[in-house]
């Protein structure tokens, strides 16, 4: 028998090359990282940290009082011996008119006597100097004016007291030849010595243009040799009680909104009072209206007064404005919230129509990002407008339409943004505190898009 010469192929067994798949997987690995580096966003990444922001408000008010001026009878030259802003009671010698001259030339002469200046005279004058020197500004260098000649006054005035009790004798005589005439208070008050327009000016029918100092013109009523008569004379604050009138910027108003008093800094003396306000909308600007009813003579003779507005400083999750964003949300009743499907998770049942007319039901769960007292708000991604949902155990539908918007923040924590809500506390020009531990919103240490608006909800984010 012959033996079979038929050859069979040896095939050698399969074996896997280890080294070849690991090095496939680390070339897909390295493929998906390339596609996900060029398709995703590239942006600088922000941790939130515990902040603070000090709060300056200075400001500049508008002081109202009730004022009276009232004018002189007589024409000549006038002299005046009370110091300005000063108590009188009715009848006090205030001012006195000379006729023909001769009275107020020997008070004149010798009034340039300055080394007859008491020492109380030389320290109010003093302390006058210091007062300006501490609340001059380069931005209201136009003051000096009006303190130079206020400054004048206060010397000419203190000396004019000495000057008159000085020649008693020929004062009787004038007064008897009907020459020399004395003008007193026409009522109890504070007396001052200057005009300029804002007299008539309250709470109510003050304007915008009335807080432009550069406009301001204030008449010096003593720096005038001699008067005619109706000439305004003198001034009557009848009055302790006083306002002042703040044009305020949105984040102050912010910060007064659950308040009635507030604690002001007077910048003159640096002396601090807690003082009942309310607010007033005039065009496009807030008013705060400080009630006084102390302090009026110390700031009698300035229409103008300089003060500071005291807060605590504020407090919380401190982020840069640059991460602020802002983003519409569709807003559903909370009636219309249930749980469902087995989930603790808050959701709706949504109804949908065909092109047959067959309805079906199905329960949505979509994200929510801000919740108010009555609504819920949220994003379009399991919610269109134009759904209808069902209220639970009844009949009612709503039809999804109505949208708002939410300033919040993109949070990148889990390599892609999330909308996160933030409630601002305070704001300046680089960073907001924003308030922690609110539902929905961030917390320390998480982080988020440096420029909030250079990022989309859900998209992958490289730094």
């Amino acid at each position: 028998m012959a033996k079979s010469k038929k050859v069979v192929r040896y095939r050698k067994p399969f074996h896997l090359n280890i080294g070849f798949i690991t090095f496939g997987i680390i070339f897909i690995y390295m493929m998906f990282y390339v596609y996900s580096y060029f398709t995703s966003t590239h942006t600088s990444v922000y941790e939130v940290v515990q902040g603070t922001i000090a709060i300056n408000n200075s400001y500049t008010g508008l002081a109202l009082r009730k004022e009276e001026v009232f004018p002189t009878d007589r024409a000549g030259s006038i002299n005046y011996y009370v110091k300005d802003a000063s108590k009188v009671g009715a009848g006090d010698l205030v001012y006195s008119v000379d006729t023909d001259g001769y009275i107020a030339k020997q008070i004149n002469q010798a009034s340039q006597d300055a080394s007859k200046l008491s020492q109380e005279d030389l320290a109010d004058i003093q302390n006058h100097i210091s007062e300006f020197g501490k609340s001059y500004s380069w931005k209201t260098f136009y003051d000096i004016y009006t303190f130079k000649s206020d400054l004048n006054s206060r010397i000419s005035e203190a000396l004019s007291i000495e000057a008159l009790d000085s020649i008693s004798d020929a004062v009787t005589m004038a007064e008897s030849n009907a020459t020399f005439h004395k003008g007193t208070a026409a009522r109890d008050g504070v007396v001052v010595y200057y005009t300029d327009g804002y007299e008539g000016v309250t709470p109510e029918n003050f304007t915008e243009e009335m807080f432009d100092e550069s406009r301001y013109a204030k008449i010096n009523l003593k720096d005038r040799p001699t008067v005619e008569s109706g000439d305004n004379a003198y001034k009557i604050i009848t009055s302790e009680k006083w306002n002042l009138i703040i044009p305020i910027t949105l984040d102050t108003k912010r910060l007064l909104r659950d308040s009635t008093t507030v604690r002001v800094k007077f910048k003159k003396d640096n002396s601090i009072l807690r003082i009942p306000f309310e607010t007033v909308e005039k065009g496009d600007t807030t008013y705060m209206i400080l009630s006084l009813h102390n302090s009026m003579v110390r700031f009698a003779t300035e229409r103008f007064v300089e003060l500071e507005l005291l807060f605590d400083e504020e407090t919380g999750l401190k982020i840069p404005n640059s991460s602020i964003a802002a983003k519409d949300f569709f807003t559903l009743p909370m009636e219309y919230f249930q749980k469902g499907d087995n989930s603790d998770r808050e959701g709706v049942v949504r109804r949908r129509t065909d092109k047959n007319g067959v309805s079906t039901e199905e329960f949505v769960v979509p994200e929510i990002y801000f919740a108010t007292e009555y609504e819920y708000y949220v994003d379009g991604e399991n919610i269109a407008e134009g759904d209808v949902i069902i209220k639970p155990n009844s009949s009612e539908t709503y039809t999804v339409k109505d949208t708002a918007k939410l300033e919040g923040i993109y949070n990148i924590n889990k390599g892609y943004a999330v909308f996160k809500q933030i409630d601002i506390i305070y704001q300046n020009n680089e960073y907001s505190i924003i308030r922690s531990d609110t539902d929905y919103g961030i917390s320390l240490y998480d982080h988020i898009a440096l420029d909030g608006n250079a990022v989309t909800e859900n998209a992958l984010i490289n730094d």
